[in-house]
């Protein structure tokens, strides 16, 4: 018996066991999720205001809480970065994870308790473990280290203690002292801010370590195995690292990069396990390869709801008589906006993702979107919003106007080489387009942190493309699909290529 099988008896085959009941327990589960979550939060502001010393089921809980998003909740959550305790959450929060911004944000904080770094996001990391050695139990995953990727932090405000960054920071900050002695790189490395320097010592450090698993967003990853690849003087990781067997994944879809990893890692043993880990918690888990659908962690310090998107209003919000189902009641094959509330202090809180569910006890689904356009294939998290703002300085600085537009991810190659590309109609066009394309550019990484971040030296994302429209292309575009005129639009950003392809196709006659 192996190291791995004998850490897997130790301290893995009990949370399988847990996770199992997941097939005839959920709705009691969650249940009682919901009742810990209530009582631990009795004490708050946010208890007190909405009735949790004399609540005892789900449907008071709906009746006192409302459904909120970010704008809701932005200023409890600035009153906890500036010290206050129960607010939102029982104690002081010390950690805030920064994420893309609203419509009126650059950036969102979103709080992290001690309470969900150790029952949701530290239990998710664990589960990934579990999850893979219970579909593989001839795994040595245990008997190397693990190459886990993670952004960088900073002091939150002037309160003692307190932190801001990327989560994946914060969970290296705090991460129990043992699981140090099995990743690479080291903290100091890990939390540096300059991604350039970062890649370049993960890729020094690494090249020589027996890494079984790695674990990270598949765009920055690439961007580091290309690095060791470079210094190892191969284009196979499976040369570097022979005893690499799983890749962690999450953060953005996996699909486009799917063939740049199987040629770069050319190993019968590689196996990819999609995770559904976010700023606001950690949701899903890939149980079974063969099956792209993630199981749905029902017993963390996380209670779900669901609205279905045909009750969402165009404003993202669920409309005045939407019908919010918690997880019992949802149905397969209907999209859904999801509604979580947290040990975080989030309440009823609208994350903005839509999901899908492939089948019930247990319960598995896939990420489907989100509630409005965006594009999110480097992890850039670009909304219309953003676009519109910054299209309008763009057209301020050089006497522009935009007609009609819509732009769409083109995927990273093999030298993880990737940009937005535009397709501009416009109805007074720039002296010149490359300026252009300059202002909007900036004005992006300006408005929203998250593409400002993927941009940084053109390391993930390289500078956006723009293609001139000539006159009357989207409304021809939309003849075409029977859709011209009336309540009919462009689809202003996508995560895909469908539609800028079929217009691309059309702007070349």
């Amino acid at each position: 018996m192996n190291t791995t099988q004998v850490l897997n008896n130790l301290y893995f085959k009990t949370r399988q066991k847990a996770i199992a009941r997941y097939t005839s327990h959920a709705e009691e589960i969650q249940r009682r999720i919901l009742k810990k979550l209530i009582h631990a939060a009795r004490r708050t502001e946010w208890g007190n205001n909405h009735n949790y010393n004399s609540m005892e089921s789900y449907e008071e809980f709906v009746d006192n809480v409302p459904v909120n998003t970010y704008e809701e909740l932005k200023g409890y959550i600035q009153r906890m970065r500036e010290g206050e305790a129960n607010v939102l959450w029982r104690g002081r929060v010390r950690w805030f994870a920064k994420s893309s911004g609203t419509t009126n944000d650059k950036s969102k904080f979103i709080p992290v308790s001690k309470d969900g770094l150790k029952r949701i996001h530290y239990l998710g990391g664990r589960d990934c473990v579990s999850c893979y050695l219970k579909i593989n139990p001839k795994s040595n995953i245990l008997r190397g280290k693990s190459l886990i990727l993670g952004g960088s932090h900073t002091p939150n405000l002037n309160t003692p203690k307190s932190l801001v960054g990327d989560l994946s920071a914060i969970l290296i900050e705090n991460v129990p002292r043992a699981v140090n002695l099995t990743r690479v790189p080291n903290k100091r490395i890990a939390l540096m801010s300059d991604f350039d320097k970062k890649r370049e010592k993960i890729a020094e450090v690494a090249q020589n370590m027996n890494i079984t698993n790695i674990s990270g967003v598949p765009s920055w990853m690439l961007s580091v195995l290309n690095k060791v690849m470079e210094k190892k003087n191969t284009d196979n990781i499976a040369d570097v690292w022979p005893n690499l067997e799983v890749f962690f994944h999450g953060g953005v879809a996996f699909n486009p990069y799917r063939e740049t990893y199987n040629n770069i890692i050319r190993s019968e043993k590689m196996h990819y396990m999609e995770t559904y880990n976010a700023s606001e918690g950690f949701f899903g888990i890939q149980n079974d390869l063969k099956d792209p659908a993630m199981l749905l962690m029902i017993d963390y310090d996380v209670f779900y709801e669901f609205c279905p998107m045909d009750d969402m209003g165009r404003d993202g919000y669920p409309q005045e008589n939407a019908h919010i189902v918690p997880l019992w009641d949802v149905e397969i094959g209907k999209n859904y906006a999801m509604i979580i509330s947290t040990s975080c202090g989030l309440w009823r809180y609208m994350i903005g993702d839509t999901v899908k569910f492939t089948q019930k006890n247990p319960y598995k689904f896939t990420i489907t979107g989100r509630t409005k356009h965006f594009i999110n294939a480097f992890g850039e998290e670009l909304i219309v919003d953003n676009a519109e703002k910054g299209l309008l300085q763009a057209c301020v600085a050089t006497g522009a106007q935009v007609r009609e537009y819509t732009a769409a991810p083109i995927f990273m190659d093999a030298n993880a080489k990737c940009r937005h590309q535009w397709v501009i109609e416009f109805s007074k066009k720039p002296g010149n387009i490359e300026d252009f394309a300059i202002i909007l550019d900036r004005s992006l990484q300006a408005i929203n942190s998250d593409y400002e971040a993927k941009r940084y030296k053109n390391v993930t994302l390289q500078p956006l493309e723009i293609i001139p429209a000539r006159e009357g292309l989207f409304d021809d575009w939309l003849r075409s699909k029977g859709k011209l005129g009336g309540q009919h639009k462009i689809p202003r950003l996508s995560n895909n290529r469908k539609y800028i392809e079929e217009l691309l196709k059309m702007n070349s006659k």
